[in-house]
């Protein structure tokens, strides 16, 4: 599933529906609230969250606190640094 996130965040535009209240500055950024990521999964908010905090403690996803919304977005340098590691050494 936390692949699948990943995946998901790559192309928010087409996997999930416009956050209505991300300020339109924060809009095409790749941002995507917590509660959209537990809907396309298909999970509870606590399991959600658990595999976001992985994530993004893995440095693989962003975050980003605006108002009472958590969004996460990816982190393409800490996911190319993961696929360079794989890459040389495994």
């Amino acid at each position: 599933m936390r692949l699948n996130i990943l995946k998901w965040l790559k192309e928010p535009e087409i996997h999930f529906e416009k956050m209505e209240h991300l300020p339109e500055e924060e809009q095409g950024k790749g941002y995507v609230c917590v509660s959209l990521i537990k809907k396309k999964a298909n999970i509870t908010q606590s399991t959600t969250s658990s595999y976001l905090a992985i994530l993004k403690k893995a440095g693989l996803l962003n975050c980003k606190r605006i108002g009472q919304w958590t969004y996460y977005q990816r982190n393409e340098e800490g996911i190319q640094q993961l696929a360079g590691f794989i890459s040389s050494e495994l």
